[in-house]
């Protein structure tokens, strides 16, 4: 099994989500910005491309929860994300891994329970128009100079 943060392999999202190697698919390109002379030699820029909705070993949730937090993201089902801040492949390869895992992650991530609204308590609604009363006196004596 390649190491975490070895550019090749499977890609582990969660405990429970691998995306396998012959799932994801790689595009190299010239990178813009600094790098000297190797700059317009080196294909460092790295596109990696996966089609999430047909990742194995998703549950009918997870695929809706998907398709619905990443469909702007996806261009005729596949989601692409792009790594050029490093001068080495390597490296950007690397960083393309983590960007895709942590974007799945988050689109997977379930929802947050919803809030409870709770009732403030009498205490604090005394103090409160206790407060607004002493602001307001504090502002009707300011009128007058008598």
């Amino acid at each position: 099994m390649p190491a975490a943060d070895d550019a090749a392999g499977d890609l582990p999202v969660t405990g429970s989500l691998v995306v396998p190697a012959t799932a994801l698919a790689w595009r190299f390109s010239r990178s813009s910005g600094p790098g000297g002379q190797g700059v317009n030699t080196a294909d460092s820029r790295v596109e990696l491309s996966v089609p999430p909705l047909a990742l194995p070993g998703l549950t009918d949730a997870q695929r809706a929860r998907l398709a619905e937090r990443l469909g702007s993201r996806l261009v005729d089902g596949v989601l692409t994300v792009a790594a050029s801040e490093h001068r080495q492949q390597l490296r950007n390869r690397q960083a393309a891994r983590e960007r895709l895992a942590a974007v799945l992650r988050a689109a997977l991530a379930p929802p947050a329970p919803a809030r409870r609204r709770t009732k403030p308590t009498r205490g604090s609604q005394e103090r409160r128009i206790a407060a607004k009363k002493r602001r307001g006196e504090l502002k009707r004596r300011r009128g007058s100079w008598d």
